[in-house]
């Protein structure tokens, strides 16, 4: 009687483990892909699962991350310890986004791509640029004029974090302004006495957990959507400007991996586990960060690995996570460089320790200017980092555009991990981990 109570929730988390795996995960990419390319006309039409499954994600983010972030911080001003935090959370993030650009920018630079780029390669590239220049580029300006990036100040990136109407901010959906506005609130709410506020605290415990319980539900779908989201985007691009960029995708996609191993062992080192148990534990964030290209979605799968699995207090991650999403951008910053090093090779720009000095330097900026864009507006700033070195990124728009789909995936990942293991080094070690669980459930 005792072992046939859990079978239900044990054929779930089943399910759970094989929905995240990674050799799911690449198999269903490479299955979508196959589909894409086989069927495009049908696979143009599977972009709309996508679509709702990231709106679906989005519809659940900003609730809770509202309720985790001013729930955390008033639990922290009445255990004490919240400045502490905060100045380790400004040191961590500095340290997390230079050794960023800094790996990225000689990680780049020792694979040495522009000097062993094929002729072949050469000339389908700038085929491409040279096509474009009198078609593309008008089509860009004409319709995408709002996406190309005036040079980044320190006033706009202010402008960009004050919310002047915080439901206007929520309306739209502007997460690092909402975030702003919790965090203020939470400091707010922590001077208010104990006996007023629990009212409040328990409200936003239920939406907190509400919320979880919907992510839950939400993820089911995760080899479906991955299939699907593949499917689509390879139908839309081809293979042609894939071909033509493969040094620079397998260049970034190599560099991500390194950033994911990095970010992994710092944090099983943090945990006191093994490497492959914190592994495991990242499964859920890192098949969500694939799935959407959005890392604000996997808040509440980072949530769960780092406290459920990895044992780090629960007040302090429910606070660090949102601020680690929506302004420590890793894979942004790692892009960044190697894009705009990229741009050079591509146009034989050379490039001196003064040039690579500003590369790494408004790249860290950029990454964290960033906060709150995806996709083709995250490339756009690309345009930034490149007008310093006076290099015309504009033609090669459209190159990075099309195999933006796999960057993205890498870019989102990197972020996820690297947020949590920067979690992980802020927050207090967690106590000694239980017995690891058996080998066939951790290799299932």
């Amino acid at each position: 009687m005792k072992d046939a109570i859990p079978k239900p929730i044990t054929q779930m988390q089943k399910y759970k483990v094989f929905a995240t795996h990674p050799l799911t995960v690449l198999g269903c990419v490479i299955l979508g892909a196959i589909l894409g390319l086989s069927l495009p006309n049908l696979s143009k039409n599977l972009a709309v699962v996508g679509v709702v499954y990231v709106d679906l994600l989005k519809m659940i983010v900003l609730p809770f991350m509202l309720s985790a972030v001013i729930f955390s911080l008033q639990n922290l001003f009445h255990e004490g310890g919240a400045a502490k935090i905060i100045g380790r959370v400004v040191v961590v993030f500095a340290v997390f986004a230079s050794a960023s650009a800094l790996l990225s920018a000689g990680f780049f630079a020792t694979t040495s791509l522009g000097d062993n780029m094929p002729e072949s390669v050469t000339s389908a590239l700038g085929k491409i640029v040279g096509a474009d220049t009198q078609s593309s580029n008008l089509e860009m300006y004409l319709r995408k004029a709002d996406e190309i990036p005036k040079e980044t100040t320190v006033g706009d990136v202010l402008t960009s974090l004050i919310p002047s109407n915080i439901f206007s901010a929520l309306a739209t959906g502007d997460t690092l302004k909402a975030l702003v506005f919790a965090i203020l609130f939470g400091f707010a709410v922590g001077q208010v006495p104990t006996h007023v506020s629990d009212g409040l605290n328990r409200t936003l415990e239920t939406v907190y957990q509400a919320c979880q319980t919907l992510t839950h539900w939400v993820n089911l779908p995760i080899p479906l959507v991955l299939i699907c989201l593949a499917a689509s985007q390879l139908a839309e691009t081809g293979l042609e400007p894939l071909k033509a960029m493969s040094g620079f995708v397998i260049t970034f996609l190599a560099l991500s991996t390194l950033l994911l191993v990095i970010s992994t062992y710092a944090l099983s080192r943090r945990a006191s586990v093994p490497f492959l148990r914190a592994a495991h534990a990242m499964r859920a964030p890192f098949a969500l960060g694939v799935a959407t290209n959005n890392s604000v979605t996997c808040m509440p799968a980072m949530i769960e690995s780092l406290v459920k699995h990895l044992g780090f207090s629960k007040t302090q991650v429910e606070l660090l996570v949102p601020l680690s999403v929506s302004l420590l951008k890793v894979g942004a910053v790692a892009y960044f460089v190697c894009a705009t090093l990229f741009v050079a090779e591509l146009y034989d720009r050379p490039i001196g320790m003064a040039d690579m000095g500003i590369v790494v330097i408004v790249s860290i900026l950029s990454g964290f200017a960033s906060s709150g864009m995806a996709g083709i507006v995250t490339i756009t700033l690309v345009g930034t980092v490149c007008g310093y070195l006076n290099l015309p990124f504009e033609a090669a728009f459209i190159l990075f555009v099309a195999v933006d789909p796999l960057c993205a995936m890498a870019r989102t990942a990197v972020t996820v991990v690297a947020g949590c293991a920067s979690v992980a080094i802020i927050c207090p070690k967690p106590p000694p981990p239980p017995p690891p669980e058996p080998l066939d459930s951790i290799m299932a």
